[in-house]
């Protein structure tokens, strides 16, 4: 037998038992291949089925921006606005031309954004920060149609926006309920990250009850954690289940200083708003027009081991009381500072940031049956819920005020305090939005950032803070404090009116 056909048989025979080999797979390996086909399979019916209700959302806002406006010429008024004066001299003008003062020039800032039809005529959930500001909305559908939007209601204190197109007989998806969803179960993300519309995504609930990111309007904060990939253009775009039913709304990313959307891409860990959540806030918007929550009157924080110990408390339930405010339903009804709550009408009390969300829920007028341990004695009371006053103060200040410094605060409370650094301070106020074409922004001042004094004197909340804005003339002296990747800064700054 010659040496080449020796080769063929070898070959044959190896190429042979290779196909065996597959075709004749052990059987469990088999399954295994027809369960992961089969998984593939439902996430690919879910897609199909949701992605036409999914809309890409896109914003325009005129803004007015401060532009350096440089003039060339001589003494007597001969001006030359030449580029190659420029170019030719550098930042080293001679002393013959000069700079006049800025001036205004009117810009249109785009954004984007996705959403998703939850009625046939047109209602949309998105997120609130995605359409904050707008002056034009438009809303593109799957089938690359062009609708104009108008917004019905938001709510920035838990970050959802209810917005709506002229249109009948819309795709829509249906929604589900957020708290039976599991830590492990596997979740779709579908969405418009960067202008790539339609993008779908994959993975599973690592975690829920995600509260403490740094997002300063957000008062509200219960996220779904996802490791499903969520990037730029995922905002507002629907979390779902492997029913095809929407358990969230994609909000933000984990970026680097606790992170909203945008800010970076996507590190893995992504964070949607339960959609029981935003149930409640599309009801209250499309019913009353607003969202009323109701309001107890007491900052709180969680029973650590140690204060356990001190306080008689069994198994570290409960939260305890750091403070009562004054003439608050809570003081109204009894309790104390020091006091720890173990239940709520009947209901055991776990954590501070669940007892906040779930006073929120109740209408204002509610009585709620509070269990208490104070001095090792429990104590029933009935408090008398009245109705939460926002917190976000620009309109409180007027919007003469708000538009020469270019930014919106908030009242420092405990919580704020604890979630951006600043434990140490008891009053001043907490910056929650910056217009980036603001005097404010141009001098560094971001979300976040804590103003204690103006005008060498001391701000003890976002009313006083105003009150003494509006007596400034031309400018302001602010004292900050910012934490920044170096360290905290803290230092005075002087920032001008827009005029």
């Amino acid at each position: 037998m010659s040496r080449r056909k020796s080769l063929v048989i070898v070959f044959g025979l190896v190429f042979t038992l290779l196909l065996n080999s597959i075709c004749f797979a052990d059987p469990a390996e088999k399954k295994d291949i027809e369960m992961l086909r089969s998984t593939g399979q439902v996430f690919a019916e879910i897609a199909e089925k949701a992605t036409p209700a999914v809309v890409f959302v896109s914003v325009e806002q005129e803004v007015v921006q401060q532009v350096p406006d440089i003039f060339f010429g001589d003494p007597s008024g001969d001006e030359f606005n030449d580029e190659f004066f420029k170019r030719f001299f550098g930042q080293s003008l001679p002393h013959q031309f000069r700079q006049q003062q800025p001036r205004q020039q009117k810009q249109i800032r785009k954004g984007q954004g996705s959403g998703f039809i939850i009625t046939s005529d047109g209602f949309i959930l998105t997120n609130n920060h995605v359409v904050e500001g707008a002056e034009k909305i438009t809303v593109k559908l799957s089938d690359d149609k062009e609708l104009q939007a108008k917004v019905i209601g938001t709510d920035p204190a838990t970050d959802i926006a209810v917005i709506k197109v002229d249109a009948n007989n819309l795709p829509t998806v249906q929604l589900g309920d957020s708290d039976k969803l599991k830590v492990g179960e596997w979740v779709i993300a579908i969405g418009n990250p960067f202008g790539l519309s339609h993008t779908v995504t994959a993975g599973i609930v690592s975690a829920k009850g995600r509260s403490n990111l740094n997002l300063a309007n957000v008062e509200y904060q219960d996220f779904i954690q996802t490791d499903a990939a969520i990037n730029l253009g995922n905002s507002g775009g629907p979390l779902l289940n492997i029913d095809g039913k929407v358990v969230g709304i994609n909000s933000a990313i984990l970026g680097n200083g606790g992170g909203r959307m945008g800010y970076m891409g996507n590190m893995g860990i992504g964070f949607a708003i339960p959609i029981n959540m935003a149930k409640y806030v599309y009801d209250k918007i499309k019913t009353e027009g607003k969202v009323t929550r109701g309001y107890v009157g007491i900052y709180a924080e969680d029973v650590s081991p140690e204060m356990a110990e001190h306080f008689g408390v069994k198994d570290r339930k409960g939260i305890i009381v750091d403070k009562v405010v004054e003439n608050s339903p809570a003081s109204k009804g009894g309790i104390e500072k020091g006091d720890i709550i173990v239940k709520m009408d009947g209901n055991t009390v776990g954590e501070w940031n669940s007892f906040r969300n779930e006073i929120a829920k109740k209408a204002p007028g509610t009585k709620i049956a509070l269990t208490v341990i104070r001095n090792g004695e429990e104590k029933n009371l009935e408090i008398n819920l009245e109705a939460k006053e926002s917190k976000t103060s620009s309109s409180e200040a007027g919007d003469k005020e708000a538009k020469q410094l270019g930014i919106t605060v908030q009242d420092l409370t405990p919580e704020l305090a604890k979630q951006f650094g600043y434990a140490d301070e008891k009053s001043g106020v907490i910056v929650s939005e910056v217009d980036p074409a603001s005097p404010a922004a141009e001098i560094g001042i971001t979300a976040g950032t804590l103003i204690t004094e103006v005008n060498r004197q001391k701000v003890e909340n976002s009313q006083g803070f105003w009150e003494l804005v509006k007596k400034a003339k031309d400018s302001v002296l602010l004292y900050i404090r910012q934490n920044t990747q170096q360290g905290e800064i803290s230092r005075y700054v002087v920032v001008k009116f827009n005029e």
